[in-house]
């Protein structure tokens, strides 16, 4: 089994204030705010300027079925398709939504399309945006990345999450010295994930008395739990999951918090001899896991225990861990033939593509469905390390994002997606991002000119307009991101009848016509990014007759700047893409803060305190010792 090596990434010694170009942002993003010319209502009618401002992507029919069978064709820098939607042409180029429509019903190729014409930036400024990039070699820094060497500098480590994501005959070793071993070490992994979950969901694989496994707890914290949680909440709806998961009546839970009332919601319905229990922690030492772990194993051998089922027949049968130290998995009682590895190459932020997420996923809604969602990461990974800057989609949206933080002062980010299944996404977003990139010094260890990092948050829409969107109207400028499918991901819309007649118009153009519920969604996606960047003004208020004592608090000065991506459809291949989508933005982003974005030792910080505390909570209530050793405050 591969262990690594010494290759060692280049340690970048140039920080992005000390480049002309940043010089040349600052002016940019200044001018934005000062000149009115530049609003944002204004450059949205400059329809030369719109179509440059999009970035589309691809993926063949071919490349879904075997991502070895790929032909796509990458748009080159601000590069537009001839396919580019009607929808996403502004109104004076003659077209609606309504003409849009039947298009998506013609559409064969999967795509995924970013608009980023509402962001405060012109094509002048992305070639400033992409001329950093260049200084502080991005592409260098991706490639290396790829390649497999240790980009992680302070833990001298190499991030290849996306290996997990690459096919059986992929050609790693032409990259990396050791990349046939590598490779043929996933791939055992997933043969291994392959035949135990068919086993189990075969019945072949029981519990301790006889019973088949229905329901499946996942133990574990940070990215062990967010990533793979979300993943599972993205495709309950999802035709080809839901149809793999149903009839066995079976659940999957994540218990991550070390509050007790977490394990009684996870388990409060569960039947203890159908419950098989997954531990994930590469040390197997990481305190809220194995704190969970131990009430766990404590639950089943009570319920479970008898005259013919012993402690260590409950802790063989109910349990597997994911782990790297195979010898504390097997302490514990583990099998270890139900032990799987993970490798100090994958941070615990990308884990949902190791075993962590892989193996409680393919339990619940089968291999081949998470085989389709490690193809649709593989699909973004080849587009982000192949294509042109100016076309590639993550890191458009990775530059953006320095822009709007560093140049704009925007530090805050909103993550928008309308879909119900991914209200999980922001959140595992929001770790994702602000644990990479919340740092204070960069890679070489010289402290940062600026406060890296944005603070993210987000909602499913349209939920989000009755909680925060009056702030974005109104209150702070907040970038946003909206995340929308062109196809809906549920059957239910079927119900509808689109041939319904209106009473009220005979142009076909009623604003009161029921339309499907996904229309009424998309609705809202369309319509929220003009809201946010035309805004309303004093005349139109005046205009509409709108009473003189409400209208300075119906003024929405606009000029909110944020982003589309729309895609054609939402299931496990999709859920794979935008997840990429996001951490390879995350990780361009940290490239050109120049951060290291893979170290988190916070983590480690905080947990000192926490056995000190737990060290005197244990002797007060063991021996009634005093509080020593701590501030006033504590």
């Amino acid at each position: 089994m591969f262990q690594g090596n010494s290759r060692v990434a280049h340690r970048p010694s140039l920080r992005c204030t000390d480049v002309p170009e940043f010089t040349a942002l600052q002016r940019s993003a200044m001018e934005f705010k000062s000149d009115p010319k530049l609003h944002l209502k204004h450059l949205l009618a400059d329809a030369f300027r719109c179509q440059g401002l999009i970035a589309v992507h691809n993926t063949s029919p071919a490349f879904e079925d075997g991502p070895n069978k790929k032909t796509n064709t990458e748009p080159q820098r601000g590069a537009i398709t001839k396919d580019v939607p009607l929808f996403l042409r502004r109104a004076d180029s003659g077209s609606n939504i309504s003409e849009a429509i039947p298009r998506w019903k013609t559409i064969k190729q999967r795509r995924i399309i970013l608009d980023y014409s509402r962001q405060h930036v012109t094509g002048e400024t992305m070639e400033l945006l992409f001329d950093l990039a260049d200084k502080m070699r991005l592409t260098e820094s991706m490639n290396e990345l790829r390649n497999g060497l240790h980009v992680n500098l302070t833990e001298n480590k190499s991030v290849m999450h996306h290996v997990l994501r690459l096919p059986r005959d992929y050609d790693f070793k032409s990259r990396h010295p050791d990349g046939d071993v590598i490779l043929n070490d996933v791939h055992n992994v997933l043969d291994k994930i392959r035949e135990f979950s068919e086993e189990v969901r075969g019945g072949k694989i029981v519990g301790s008395t006889g019973k088949p496994f229905k329901n499946i707890l996942c133990i574990g914290v940070g990215g062990n739990f967010s990533g793979p949680e979300a993943v599972y909440e993205a495709l309950r709806v999802d035709e080809a999951a839901s149809k793999a998961s149903e009839g066995r009546g079976a659940k999957l839970r994540f218990c991550a918090n070390v509050d007790p009332v977490d394990f009684h919601l996870c388990t409060r319905d569960f039947d203890p001899g159908e419950t098989l229990v997954i531990i994930t922690s590469k040390s197997f030492t990481t305190s809220e896991t194995m704190q969970n772990a131990r009430l766990t194993r404590r639950w089943l051998v009570q319920k479970l225990c008898g005259e013919n089922v012993t402690e260590e027949d409950v802790v063989a049968k109910h349990f597997c861990a994911i782990t790297a130290d195979v010898k504390a998995a097997s302490g514990f009682g583990i099998k270890e033939e139900n032990i799987m590895p993970c490798w100090d190459w994958v941070g615990c932020k990308f884990s949902v593509w190791s075993a962590a997420g892989i193996l409680p996923l393919s339990l619940h809604y089968s291999f081949e469905v998470c085989q389709r969602f490690l193809h649709g990461a593989h699909d973004i990974d080849e587009h982000f390390f192949d294509s042109p800057l100016g076309g590639n989609i993550p890191v458009i949206l990775g530059l953006l994002c320095v822009y709007n933080s560093l140049f704009c002062g925007y530090h805050t980010r909103c993550l928008l997606p309308y879909a119900q299944s991914l209200k999980l996404f922001p959140s595992m977003i929001a770790m994702l991002d602000m644990e990479s990139n919340g740092k204070r010094v960069t890679a070489a260890g010289m402290p940062l000119a600026f406060d890296a990092g944005v603070i993210n948050f987000g909602e499913a829409g349209s939920l989000g307009v009755h909680s925060f969107y009056q702030l974005l109207h109104q209150g702070r400028t907040v970038p946003a991101d909206f995340i929308g499918f062109m196809e809906s991901q549920s059957t239910i819309d079927k119900l509808y009848n689109p041939e319904g007649t209106s009473t009220t118009s005979t142009d076909g153009w009623d604003v009161e016509l029921e339309v499907s519920g996904h229309d009424e969604l998309m609705s809202n996606f369309f319509a929220q990014p003009d809201a946010l960047a035309c805004g309303k003004t004093l005349n139109d208020l005046i205009q509409e007759g709108v009473d003189e004592s409400l209208r300075p608090h119906k003024v929405f000065p606009g000029n909110r700047p944020s982003s589309s991506i729309l895609m054609t459809k939402l299931d496990a291949f999709a859920v794979g893409q935008l997840l990429a989508i996001y951490e390879h933005r995350t990780i361009v982003q940290g490239f050109i803060f120049g951060v290291n974005s893979f170290d988190q030792f916070s983590l480690d910080f905080g947990n000192e305190r926490a056995r000190r505390v737990r060290a005197q909570l244990s002797a007060s209530r063991r021996r009634g010792a005093s509080v020593q050793g701590f501030n006033s405050s504590s």
